[in-house]
């Protein structure tokens, strides 16, 4: 601990030589030149100065060449001071010397020291008070000296008091803040930070602006070059560059594990004048750093705003500066402030659970345990799949056989049967793709109790189906180009006889049966499925593949979705390439059009249905808004028949985009709202011409409103027209029947959750309301109490009571720009400020800042506590709602929700990029398997 009568440690000079003659105080490395007239080697001494009047030495080295000067050890008064007035706080990390004579120094000098370590500490305190007034005083009536002292003893009344416990606890938490380079990087590194030197050195020397690309910080250049700076003036020196050996003594001191040693860096990097103490102007100028390197923007603007306060908590006494001892309890006592939003923090009940899901277990029941979680999560995939698999099967099977009994097979071989059975699944494959698509019957099947089948998975159906008629066109016209039409040719002409009736008295050549109509219809199907599963690949309709102008039009959801129609011509072609068999010539056994006629009618049928029920829903647009990020919020009427749950979507159509496109957006209102509203992020060409036609009708933002561009019904431009279609199912609508929600969004990926997380809000105040007025109506009963008459009681005892199943719902929103956090900022904060019994825990995660306990991000993580702890405000997403820096560490989630509600069905439903799906769904059977908790995971597509 440093003792309350110092302000940090000071500095000690005296010679190495034998049993010292002198001891002198040295002043700061910054200060006059250091001399030694009898040339004998000086070094520097850090001593602790305890309140018990002991004395601690914290490090003994040799005195750098340009030091202060040293002074004979009788000096006292003036002498004294005078060092002490220059003295600051540097570095009180134990740096261990190899020299056994400076070692053996050290343990002879300690004794002195001793004796005069008190004499000094009180000449420290009168100089200290003299400096701090005329300081003060400068440009304005200085103040009673009085006033000065008792500020100053209040300050270290204060520090007193702040004294850290350094427990083995305390030491962890601290080892685990301010790194300038993570842990793992800075154990494996300094090879790669070598490389790096020998790549961008010139001469031997790296230049100050490669820097932060040597030391693997090119995202915080600025940061980077400050630190830089930093270090270079502790060494008393100002260069543009440095050479190698000068950059590993900067790396061991950015990599130290001491924390102490990281938080003099720190504090070196703030105060800039090096007097020791730190301004507001110095902690604006640090506040703007780090939120350069965070790319905060926002915080940069506030700066002046944020300094102001931290010099407020930190400088109750108003002396105008805060010292090292401040930084370092507001960075180690963060966690006092951060009593809002914790993540997950459960009761010491929570962890009592059942820990019967832990015990060990045997292979075999592992085993058992893991297949019955298996088919207990895909029982309905694997029914279906089963049932496809066995039909096609079946279908494969009888028409082999079939044709294995007809005289065609001596001619064509197996070669017919192969193509013949393919053709048979392709009938099949070519009817049910339609089913996976037909969005109004599967919405309409899941609000029944059709709960066999596995509507989230209709898309991956989809393009399984896609998957088998890519098979089966291989294997169909494979067949019959390359081995079925040559045998046939080659064929003697005894044995092509009985095949006459079917391809003509006199034997055809190849390129008379590939230009009948049955060869013309397949290649046209063959060339329109090649284009229509190109462009549907991911690769092109996510624009990966980069294709020169004018290519790159065949790229993206436009591509897609045009090509994609070409399945009107393909079910034109197959069915007249139906009815128009070489081998069959019966009516009733061309069966091509039973296959097609009721798939094709249900789906015909629903785009009629959408073409209609589009231009009834006849909706009036009432606001518009155009958020950071590039999202337009739409907000209009809800048309009366409009009824949808929270987690559907619905197709909008803006006819002054395209007169043809229809694109599905998440619905982010709840449906107790009057209006219905969706989030637009501009991903492609379609959102962006959205975006540009909406733009040219809003008008700047006035009266301090959010979003860039604003629109409503009293914007004197007129608004483009607005069609919509739904709403359609998804699989987060069947929220509700799950004891616990884990929402998980990426991005624009929150906005199905957004319109959840209202609904649960609704019911909440519902739920509250109605037992107020059953209050009102049935109050308690007792010996003071009126008493309730028969009617009453009936008529509160027969209304139904709201039962919320749903107790818990946890959202986790993790995106890459602060301005995200514009597009739902009005929900957060009515659900922080309205959510009394605590239901829905709602956490953000900024990926864009640096996780917790790195230097860059320390001073907002502590401006972040500070600033909520005064007023109630998250200064990153400006909401009630605490933001988490860098990204969640899931399986940590997971198992803390799992502790604290054991037995629970939890229902997972992810919004994003499909890399974390796949990581969050390994997750969920993972703990299915060891804990007591169920959790179900639900991806949405699109």
């Amino acid at each position: 601990m440093r003792g309350a009568a110092a302000p940090g440690h000071q500095r000690w000079s005296g010679s190495a030589g034998t049993t010292p003659r002198s001891l002198s105080t040295g002043s700061s490395p910054r200060g006059s030149e250091r001399s030694s007239d009898d040339g004998e080697e000086l070094v520097e001494v850090t001593l602790d100065l305890q309140e018990d009047d002991t004395i601690i030495l914290r490090s003994v080295e040799p005195a750098a060449a340009g030091g202060a000067t040293a002074l004979p050890l009788g000096a006292r008064g003036d002498h004294a001071g005078g060092a002490s007035s220059s003295s600051r706080s540097l570095s009180p990390s134990i740096r261990r010397t190899s020299s056994h004579r400076l070692l053996q120094f050290s343990q002879e000098l300690k004794a002195e020291a001793m004796s005069i370590a008190r004499q000094f500490s009180q000449d420290l305190t009168k100089r200290f008070g003299r400096t701090q007034s005329r300081a003060e005083g400068q440009g304005q009536q200085q103040q009673p000296s009085s006033g000065i002292e008792s500020a100053l003893a209040a300050r270290a009344a204060r520090r007193q008091r702040a004294q850290l416990d350094r427990t083995r606890s305390g030491a962890h938490k601290a080892l685990r803040g301010l790194r300038f380079i993570s842990s793992n990087k800075a154990n494996n590194a300094w090879m790669e930070v070598q490389a790096n030197f020998d790549r961008l050195a010139s001469e031997g020397f790296l230049s100050r602006s490669d820097f932060a690309e040597c030391i693997g910080m090119t995202e915080s250049k600025e940061f980077a070059l400050e630190l830089f700076d930093t270090l270079s003036r502790r060494r008393q020196v100002q260069v543009d560059k440095i050479n190698k050996e000068e950059l590993r003594e900067i790396w061991q001191q950015i990599t130290d594990n001491s924390f102490d040693s990281r938080l003099q860096i720190f504090f070196d990097m703030v105060d800039k004048n090096a007097d020791g103490r730190i301004g507001e102007e110095e902690v604006k100028e640090i506040i703007m750093l780090s939120a350069s390197a965070n790319k905060l923007s926002r915080l940069k603007e506030q700066a002046e705003e944020y300094a102001a306060l931290i010099m407020e908590e930190l400088d109750p006494e108003g002396l105008g500066y805060i010292e090292l001892w401040q930084l370092e309890t507001l960075l180690l006592q963060k966690d006092t402030y951060m009593n809002y939003s914790q993540a997950l923090s459960y009761t010491s009940q929570a962890l009592s659970q059942n820990l019967a899901g832990l015990r060990k277990k045997s292979p075999i029941r592992k085993i058992s345990t893991t297949l019955s979680y298996y088919l207990e999560d895909n029982w309905k995939r694997l029914w279906v799949l089963a049932l496809w698999i066995g039909i096609m099967a079946g279908l494969f099977t009888w028409k082999f056989m079939q044709y294995r009994n007809r005289y065609v097979f001596n001619v064509m071989g197996y070669c017919v049967t192969t193509a013949k059975d393919a053709a048979e699944t392709l009938k099949l494959n070519m009817a049910i793709i339609l089913l996976p698509i037909c969005r109004n019957t599967i919405t309409w099947l899941r609000n029944t109790r059709a709960r066999a089948l596995p509507f989230d998975d209709n898309i991956n159906f989809h393009k399984t189906i896609a998957a088998a008629i890519v098979v089966g066109i291989i294997l169909h016209a494979g067949n019959h180009l390359v081995c079925d039409f040559p045998r046939l040719i080659n064929s003697s002409n005894e044995k092509y006889a009985p095949l006459g009736q079917y391809f003509g008295e006199t034997k055809p050549t190849y390129f008379t049966l590939v230009k009948g109509v049955e060869g013309i219809t397949g290649v046209i199907m063959v060339i329109c499925m090649i284009i229509a599963f190109t462009l549907a690949t991911r690769w092109f309709r996510r624009s990966l593949v980069k294709l020169p102008k004018p290519f790159d039009k065949l790229t993206g959801f436009n591509a897609f979705w045009y090509s994609h129609h070409l399945f009107i011509v393909v079910y034109l072609a197959l069915i007249v390439h139906g009815q128009f068999l070489y081998l069959i010539h019966v009516w009733y056994r061309k069966t091509t059009w039973m296959y097609l006629a009721v798939p094709v009618c249900l789906y015909v049928g629903e785009r009629v249905l959408r073409f209609f029920r589009s231009g009834s829903y006849s909706v009036r647009l009432l606001k518009v808004a155009i958020y950071p990020g590039n999202v337009l919020t739409l907000q209009m009427s809800k048309p009366p028949a409009f009824r949808y749950k929270s987690g559907q979507y619905m197709f909008v159509q803006c006819p002054a985009v395209s007169p043809f496109e229809w694109h599905p957006f998440s619905i982010t209102s709840a449906p107790g709202d009057d209006y219905l509203s969706i989030h637009v992020r501009q991903l492609g060409d379609w959102t962006r011409e959205l975006k540009r036609v909406f733009a040219a009708a809003c008008e700047p933002p006035v009266g301090g409103k959010s979003g860039l561009l604003r629109a409503d019904e009293t914007t004197k431009k007129a608004l483009p027209k607005l069609l919509i279609d739904g709403p359609y199912g998804s699989p987060a609508q069947d929220y509700s029947k799950y004891d616990v929600l884990l929402l998980v969004g990426l991005g624009i990926g929150a906005t199905p959750f957004i319109s959840i997380l209202k609904d649960l809000l609704n019911n909440i105040i519902r739920m509250e309301e109605e037992e107020d007025a059953s209050t009102d109506l049935y109050p308690p009963v007792g010996p003071n109490k009126p008493h309730i008459d028969l009617s009453t009681l009936m008529t509160v005892t027969s209304r139904p009571k709201r039962v919320l199943r749903t107790t818990n719902a946890y959202f986790y929103w993790v995106t890459r720009e602060q301005g995200s956090f514009d597009w739902f900022k009005g929900v957060m904060n009515e659900i922080a400020e309205l959510d009394q019994r605590n239901i829905i825990e709602m956490h953000n995660y900024l990926t864009s800042v640096y996780e917790e306990g790195d230097a860059r991000s320390a001073l907002i993580t502590m401006l972040q506590a500070l600033n909520h702890a005064k007023n109630g405000v998250d200064i990153v997403s400006g909401t009630k709602v605490r933001t988490h820096f860098a990204r969640p560490n899931w399986k940590k989630v997971l198992s803390k929700i799992a502790s604290k509600h054991p037995f629970a069905k939890i229902g997972v439903f992810y919004c994003g990029a499909p890399v974390l799906a796949q990581e969050l769904n390994k997750l969920c059977h993972e703990f299915n398997g060891k804990s007591t908790t169920k959790f179900e995971f639900h991806k949405e597509h699109f």
